[in-house]
């Protein structure tokens, strides 16, 4: 037992150690987008899928000893790629298919080693059956999530806070290495002793195992293929509204596999006397708080409830265990059922549904399934399991009402959804909505429409700035949002906007006039904004904005000192960049003050409280940082700015170093 165990504990650790090193390698080309991490998730499941048909078509049709001679030798094919680091070559220049380009990084950078790690739980218990001719233990497979979990929960603690990006690949590439000779070592021992010219379909001494019914084929499908698509749906709500950043990937992703682990491990584990009763108060729970964006309460809660739906949907699988002889297939349609709910939740999703509609429609099937799995029981149960599911719907159906209230326009891609909606009490007011987060507003009468609003008053950080400065003046802006902060611009000016999202791009320039109204020349530059300021020669900027969030998100990379530099680099020797620090669970504030000691600049911090009947302006927090320091006495900034609070244990964060741990609000 111990060659198998330890080759299928080191090839699991390895899977899921590379799933959140690489996509932090890449996050930073395609904006931050919480999208990056469900396409990456698309990406290992399918290749887990690829993997698993590997070996299930492995045992079927090639000999034992043909098994693993062709194994050892992709194997060594697979060195050719390492180290895995990701190719700077694959970076968007602005308007590629994110998608496609991210499952072409993937492929060429981590494709045949993770296929083939993905191998390994399923094809070294075919060779321990076929080596032994004994019963193979499931364990193996919760031996296998166990590691895959100590990597997940090691990344984070372990390895991020200690190695750079590119150290961490090569750390693994190392690994990598070792479990190479570690499995083709295993896949020889499996050859001695002539136990292997066994069948791992069927012995000579054994009666052929029965076939597997079409139904039974068709609830693996279905319960594997829900526990991914609740997994990714939950992990889209916490990353959209906080951050896209591995500690938080990892949560969800970890809850995940120890409800494998506990249900492969034993069927004492999985009890459905209880975890019945706790899935329906799970889904209700989470259906009250489908749409709701206080995460300090809705995080838990969607946690709790994930870890609550996978035991059921995996317990559930692991109570429809076959015969040994059929243990490919079972992991094979496990795969496809993973690979279906990942499809569903990254790809479809947002080509068919305008908003954010999974996590509604998860919960309604969650709850059908619920109602299906309890048939056989006491009446009382089927029935409070019939009124679960109502329930669902009709809560499911408020939000959706709610979320639809008053919309004008709405249209989704891989960045997101956005929406705008009118309010008309007391006066016209239009709005900008990307996630739950408002991202500019206009005053819709025909005289105010220039009117600075939202986050962007005349009391802010920027209405006080522009006010202190003569025109015309040289803008950049890093996220485009409705447009409102052109509500400051001034003939002569040029400002130029980079904007990632062409939805917003769309959207801003018909539902608001901003764009068409500003006397400034206008530019608006399709992509990433720090991505495309590190192509361009020095633009030279008064004031440079950096504005880009992704519902209530921050983009970890716009805050780092490489992103710093690359903003000095386009900046006037007296000019000024403005952080938006405006968020509900993250404290950007030390963050920014350490960026601007080190490149030895001033900061000014403006606190802007809405008030009144002035609805259409928002409170909000910025931070203004310039070395002008004539700038910063003027009256409008002195009278109300503070320089931002610093955090001496709090280090300068780096495309390979930041901790969001440490700058969590509590």
């Amino acid at each position: 037992m111990l060659p198998y165990a330890c080759t299928i504990f080191l090839s699991a650790f390895l899977l899921f150690l590379v799933q959140p090193l690489i996509a932090k390698q890449i996050l930073p080309w395609f904006g931050g987008a919480a999208s990056v991490w469900t396409t990456c998730l698309l990406f290992f499941q399918s290749a887990l899928l690829a993997g698993y048909a590997y070996a299930h078509g492995s045992v079927r049709w090639l000999k034992p000893r043909q098994q693993v001679w062709v194994h050892i030798g992709l194997l060594v094919i697979s060195l050719a790629v390492l180290p895995i680091i990701a190719d700077v070559s694959w970076k968007p220049a602005g308007d590629e298919d994110p998608i496609l380009r991210i499952f072409g990084l993937l492929t060429l950078t981590i494709g045949l080693p993770y296929l083939l790690l993905s191998t390994t739980t399923p094809l070294l218990q075919a060779w321990y059956w076929q080596r032994f001719n004994a019963s193979v233990p499931y364990r193996l497979f919760a031996l296998s999530n166990f590691a895959s979990l100590l990597a997940l929960l090691g990344y984070p603690v372990l390895v991020e806070p200690f190695f750079g990006g590119a150290d961490s690949a090569r750390l693994w590439s190392w690994l990598y290495a070792a479990f190479v000779l570690v499995c083709a070592a295993t896949g020889v021992f499996s050859l001695r002793g002539g136990g292997m010219h066994l069948s791992a379909v069927q012995t000579e001494s054994q009666a052929p195992a029965k076939p597997i019914a079409a139904g039974t084929l068709v609830q693996w499908l279905i319960l594997s293929a829900m526990g991914s698509c609740v997994l990714l749906a939950v992990s889209n709500h916490i990353t959209q509204n906080i951050a896209s950043v591995p500690f938080l990937w990892v949560l969800p992703l970890a809850l995940y596999l120890i409800t494998f682990i506990v249900c492969f491990d034993h069927p004492r584990w999985y009890l459905r006397k209880i975890f019945m009763p706790l899935l329906g108060i799970a889904l209700l729970s989470m259906a009250a708080m489908v749409d709701s964006i206080d995460l300090k309460f809705a995080a838990p809660v969607f946690a709790l409830g994930m870890f609550v739906s996978c035991m059921f949907c995996h317990g559930e699988l692991a109570r429809l265990k076959p015969d040994p002889r059929h243990l490919t297939l079972y992991y094979l349609m496990i795969s496809i059922g993973g690979a279906l709910g990942a499809l569903l939740v990254a790809i479809i999703a947002p080509l068919v549904l305008k908003g954010y509609y999974e996590m509604h429609i998860v919960l309604a099937i969650l709850g059908a399934l619920l109602v299906i799995r309890i048939s056989g029981v006491h009446l009382l149960w089927r029935a409070t399991a019939v009124a679960v599911l109502v329930a669902v719907v009709v809560l499911n159906g408020q939000a959706i009402n709610y979320y639809n209230y008053g919309v004008r326009e709405m249209a989704r891609n891989f960045y997101g959804v956005v929406r705008t909606r009118d309010w008309t009490d007391p006066s016209a007011f239009r709005v900008m909505y990307h996630g739950g987060i408002n991202h500019g507003g206009q005053r819709m009468e025909a005289e105010k429409r220039m009117e600075p609003s939202s986050y962007f008053g005349r009391t802010s950080a920027y209405g006080r700035l522009f006010q202190s400065m003569n025109a015309p003046r040289n803008v950049g802006v890093i996220g485009l949002g409705a447009g409102a902060l052109l509500a400051h611009s001034r003939a002569g000016d040029a400002w130029v906007f980079y904007e990632i999202d062409p939805i917003v791009v769309d959207i801003a320039k018909r539902e608001f006039s901003f764009m068409r109204d500003t006397p400034a020349k206008l530019e608006v530059v399709l992509g990433d904004g720090r991505l495309a300021l590190e192509r361009e020669a020095p633009r030279g900027y008064d004031v440079l904005a950096i504005d880009a969030f992704s519902g209530d998100s921050i983009p970890m990379h716009l805050i780092t000192r490489e992103a710093m530099a690359v903003y000095v680099k386009h900046l006037k020797p007296d000019g000024v960049i403005v952080f938006q620090a405006t968020n509900r669970f993250v404290d950007l504030m030390p963050v920014i003050r350490r960026l601007a000691d080190e490149f030895g600049m001033q900061t000014a911090w403006v606190s802007d409280w809405a008030e009144g009947e002035d609805y259409w302006t928002g409170t909000t927090d910025q931070v203004i940082v310039t070395k002008n320091a004539a700038l910063l006495a003027s009256p409008l900034i002195s009278a109300v700015a503070k320089p931002a609070p610093a955090r001496e244990s709090l280090p300068t964060f780096t495309d390979d170093f930041y901790n969001l741990l440490r700058i969590l609000k509590h």
